[in-house]
């Protein structure tokens, strides 16, 4: 079977900053490069953030690589604690000037569009000290004065700009369920970060639109959509998955692309004495500044049921699992080395809520990967990792992608977490992600199976699905059952 994309179809892949470039000659720390100053247990296998893949030093033979593979497009992130000197001032570094500049003009040389993001979980360690990071409007304001000095000096070249990556995860992280520093329980803040940051956002498009010198640039936010799956059909199942697509989904999703909150969702939180703090300037300026595109991060669904005890009894702070408990889909298909649920059929899901609820905003696929440890398994006598598992998770999510296309969703690229193993979080080094592998000892990187793969169909736009993959989907429809375990 064969699936045609559009020939200007985006084929790329995505990192950031604080994940690839380590903290060569980078003035300022953030809230990772600080935690783990701090805390290196807990980080797997003690590795930190300051070499990563190296690629401040390597970018020229990264992108040669990225090249190589048939990357048309390569998303990454501006550092804020890379780029500006005097965090209040606003003043540039001029060596990271000089830096992105250079990665810049090598992705246009090589014929590869760069995509820039301008937050990718990376606050100031001071201005998270001085002002606790997003809690603050203050920090907003500097942050907008970061994304003006972004437009300015690298606009020219980019027109394709983000302004947060997951900023839910921002939220749940750091002040919820303690996977991000400074590793809060507080509702109350976590509702208020959440403003804050869709807040953000909107100043740094207003600061786009008066300073982007490109006419052909355009912006966007990178949103991680998890549809919501109710257990059952009972009316406390669906309650359940209703507020959880309100929190998870729609309350930065609707901000970004319509302007405002969903009603239910303040309503909500009004009853329970947590809404935000916002003025109705600020609400007018969210209303005013929407954006142009979107990106998708999709890795797996998010499966609902109402909660196992009433939230009346819960004796601790405001969460918003008060509402929503998640549960394990029986017979589901597991990447078991990340612990997430394989369900590409959700991608069409998400195509069509795009296309009916959200105006047929332009969109793409900015994440999607598949994480997987202790790669070395899998080398053949060549030297090449044969990831199969990862070519068959990418197929499968394009073929729902292209139904969607179909169906007239505006999605106009696929990018692949990651391009070359990157450091992640906590984790790491542990869960391998890329197209290019990476010695972290030796930082000699070496391309895929899937690397080799991606190269064909991104130069034909055709995706090619083995005869039974392809007729077990068009036979299953959207079953859950699959003809084959993933790893």
């Amino acid at each position: 079977m064969k699936i045609d994309f559009p020939k200007d179809f985006w084929w790329g892949a995505a990192t950031s900053g604080p994940q690839s470039e380590g903290r060569f000659n980078k003035r300022h720390a953030n809230v990772f490069d600080y935690w783990y100053e701090i805390e290196p247990a807990a980080f797997y296998d003690q590795v930190g953030p300051d070499t990563a893949s190296n690629f401040y030093n390597s970018f020229k033979e990264d992108i040669a690589m990225m090249k190589e593979i048939g990357l048309n497009s390569f998303r990454t992130s501006i550092q804020w604690t890379r780029l500006i000197d005097d965090l209040e001032e606003g003043t540039v570094n001029e060596d990271a000037v000089r830096f992105y500049n250079a990665v810049i003009d090598e992705c246009l040389a090589q014929e590869m569009r760069p995509v820039m993001n301008l937050f990718h979980f990376d606050m100031p360690i001071e201005l998270q000290h001085k002002y606790g990071g997003w809690e603050s409007k203050h920090v907003v304001d500097l942050y907008a004065k970061f994304a003006a000095q972004c437009f300015r000096l690298f606009g020219d070249r980019v027109t394709d700009w983000f302004t947060f990556n997951e900023p839910l995860v921002v939220v749940d992280g750091a002040y919820l369920y303690q996977f991000h520093y400074p590793n809060i329980v507080d509702g109350k803040k976590a509702v208020q970060v959440a403003f804050n940051i869709a807040l953000a956002s909107a100043k740094a498009i207003a600061a786009f639109r008066d300073t982007n010198p490109n006419p052909a640039g355009r912006i966007g936010i990178i949103l991680n959509l998890t549809p919501s799956y109710p257990a059952t059909e009972k009316q406390d199942d669906l309650v359940a998955a209703r507020f959880a697509d309100l929190w998870m989904n729609e309350m930065f999703l609707d901000a970004a692309v319509k302007g405002k909150f969903p009603q239910e969702l303040t309503d909500t939180l009004m009853q329970d004495g947590v809404l935000w703090q916002a003025t109705e300037g600020e609400l007018e300026l969210i209303a005013k500044n929407t954006i142009d595109v979107l990106g998708v991060n999709f890795y797996h669904p998010n499966r609902v049921q109402r909660p196992d005890v009433s939230s009346d009894s819960l004796a601790v702070d405001w969460l918003p699992t008060k509402y929503f408990d998640g549960f394990a889909m029986p017979g589901r298909r597991m990447n078991v080395d990340k612990g997430w649920e394989i369900y590409p059929q959700a991608m069409y899901d998400i195509a069509l809520n795009i296309r009916d609820n959200y105006g047929n905003i332009p969109w793409f696929v900015s994440e999607n990967g598949m994480g997987v440890s202790n790669e070395e398994r899998y080398l053949n006598e060549e030297g090449v990792i044969e990831d199969d598992y990862r070519i068959q998770f990418i197929q499968e999510h394009l073929y729902w992608i292209s139904k969607g296309i179909a169906e007239g969703s505006n999605c106009f690229g696929y990018h692949l977490w990651t391009p070359i193993d990157c450091w992640s979080w906590g984790n790491a080094y542990r869960n391998r992600y890329g197209f290019i592998s990476n010695n972290i000892h030796t930082q000699v990187k070496t391309i895929k199976k899937s690397g080799h793969w991606f190269k064909g169909l991104a130069e034909t736009s055709i995706l090619e699905m083995p005869d039974w993959l392809a007729t077990k989907w068009d036979t299953i429809g959207l079953e859950l059952e699959t003809a084959q375990t993933m790893i």
